[in-house]
């Protein structure tokens, strides 16, 4: 009995027994509740006395199981339903205390994502250098991408700035408006070009306070090439020409004013001439008063400068706190570097190229992105010629790392400027300098020609330190070397023009201890147009 009522006290016990099973131990026990007929009755008289025992006791064990099953029913309803406390009455008993309810936890702030307007050429592909970047780790970007020719602008002092996009992807034609957060510009405001004017874009959207890389500021101001050689010429002014040395150049407003007659040869560069174009090399005088009818056809200004008989280009861009330097030969004869075929080597990062392009990061308020081109004369000196800005092409084997600098760079500014967060601090001097297997150059000496450097057969034997002559030839001076030790773990791969310049190094070995020295930069430079030509023919 003790193990029935253990087990039916249970309320599992019970509440896992089929359904009804016990309705008929529930029922009550009274004999009055069920009618019996007469002749029942009589039996059960008959029947009472020699039965007495054994009904007693199975009455005593029906009558307990029944009790114990109505008390473990009523204990599992009990549970079921806790009684809730009234305030009425002070008699009540107090309600067992249950598990305190867990911590609620606020829900996340999500943030409206920030539009990013990129504003260059379709064949780059911006959203890929965004996609998972966020401004301080909750604000998500959304860029917007389209040229000068595919958006139309407008402004109010209350409304901010509205853009109206109009995209077409493939075959599909995207119609879009939307308040740009923060614009990125890598392409030309500004062209001679009919139909390529776009100054009142830039305009629009300094009207309607929109913050830029780089600002736009320096992006109207970088409308007009003599406007930006006039900031170069103050620089010149006050750093010396040891250290900046600014190619010298005359402004002519228009035709009428070009009655001087410089030292020939000159390059004559018409109106807002960028990327090779609008630029003339004058022999003499003859020529030079055809270039003056041709400007007073155009109805632009001009500007002259002496011809530098160079042997290569130079151009060093920053990016952020990010420096590279680039060497760019000629390799079809043609004057202007970027013409034809040539060959681009990245050379070292020196104090001079750095205080070059840091100068001319300053104009204009400042130049998040900008890049600074030269020319090295066969007199063995150089001369400034041109500043760019964010609208820079990138070309050369960083061109996806220059990318994602840029990527960086912006959303370090959005953050500073939207978010209000404080920008990351400034890299070291040993991780600001990215020059590839360069590394060790020394410092060229300023002004003048420049220090010597080892044979050919010396540069390839083991010591990283490369400095170019006025008397080596670009192929001979710029040979691979080892690596430094903090970039060991991946060797630089070579590629053609590369290897085939190292080639013809070692061919220039022994013929240089028979020949001259002007003898053996004359048959280098032959080889090394002959094969090249050949090689970018196509």
């Amino acid at each position: 009995m003790n193990y029935l009522r253990r087990r039916l006290s249970d309320s599992s016990f019970v509440a896992n027994l089929p359904s009804g099973y016990m309705t008929d131990l529930q029922r009550p026990s009274s004999p009055s509740s069920t009618p019996a007929s007469p002749a029942t009755e009589r039996r059960a008289q008959q029947h009472s006395a020699p039965a007495s025992s054994s009904t007693s006791s199975s009455s005593g064990f029906l009558s307990s199981f029944s009790s114990v099953v109505r008390s473990a029913q009523s204990a599992t309803l009990g549970q079921a339903e806790t009684p809730q406390p009234t305030t009425g009455s002070s008699h009540s008993p107090s309600p067992t205390p249950g598990p305190a309810p867990a911590p609620t936890c606020p829900a996340p702030i999500v943030l409206k994502p920030k539009a990013l307007l990129v504003i260059g050429e379709p064949h780059t592909d911006w959203a890929k250098y965004f996609r998972g970047k966020k401004l301080s780790g909750t604000c998500e970007i959304r860029v917007e991408q389209a040229e000068f020719s595919e958006i139309s602008i407008a402004s109010s002092v209350s409304g901010g700035c509205t853009v109206d996009m109009h995209v077409t992807r493939g075959s599909t034609r995207v119609l879009r408006s939307f308040k740009p957060d923060f614009v990125l510009i890598r392409q030309h405001a500004y062209s001679m070009t009919p139909g390529e004017d776009f100054r009142s874009l830039v305009i629009g959207l300094q009207f309607g306070g929109v913050p830029s890389i780089n600002s736009l500021l320096s992006i109207y101001n970088f409308c007009s090439k003599p406007w930006v050689f006039s900031q170069m010429i103050r620089l010149y002014r006050s750093l010396g020409p040891e250290k900046f040395p600014l190619n010298e150049q005359s402004f002519h407003p228009n035709h009428n004013q070009m009655v001087l007659t410089p030292a020939f040869p000159v390059v004559v560069k018409m109106g807002h001439a960028h990327a090779g174009v609008g630029k003339i090399k004058v022999e003499n005088h003859s020529d030079f008063q055809d270039i003056t009818s041709v400007v007073a056809l155009a109805r632009t200004y001009a500007t002259c400068e002496p011809y530098i008989d160079s042997k290569y280009d130079i151009r060093v861009q920053k990016i952020g706190s990010n420096y590279k330097a680039y060497m760019r030969t000629s390799i079809s004869g043609n004057w202007k570097a970027n013409t034809g075929s040539a060959m681009l080597e990245q050379i070292a990062m020196t104090d001079r190229y750095r205080l070059w392009v840091d100068s001319c990061a300053e104009m204009f308020g400042g130049l998040d992105i900008c890049a600074v081109k030269a020319v090295h004369g066969k007199d063995g000196r150089d001369y400034i010629i041109e500043v760019m800005d964010s609208s820079m092409p990138l070309f050369g084997e960083h061109v996806e790392e220059d990318r994602r600098l840029i990527a960086d760079l912006v959303v370090e500014k959005m953050a500073s400027v939207l978010m209000g967060s404080s920008p990351a601090p400034p890299a070291s001097a040993k991780g600001q300098v990215q020059p590839g297997p360069h590394t060790t150059q020394p410092r060229r000496s300023q002004g003048g020609p420049r220090s010597a450097s080892k044979s050919p057969c010396q540069s390839t034997q083991g010591s990283p330190k490369r400095a170019r002559s006025a008397t080596t030839s670009p192929s001979q001076a710029f040979q691979p070397g080892p690596l430094p030790a903090s970039s060991q773990k991946q060797p630089p791969q070579l590629n053609k023009s590369q290897s085939l310049t190292n080639t013809f190094n070692t061919k220039e070995t022994w013929r240089s201890s028979s020949a001259s020295e002007d003898e053996a930069k004359a048959e280098t430079i032959r080889s090394l147009r002959q094969s090249f030509a050949s090689l970018f023919s196509d």
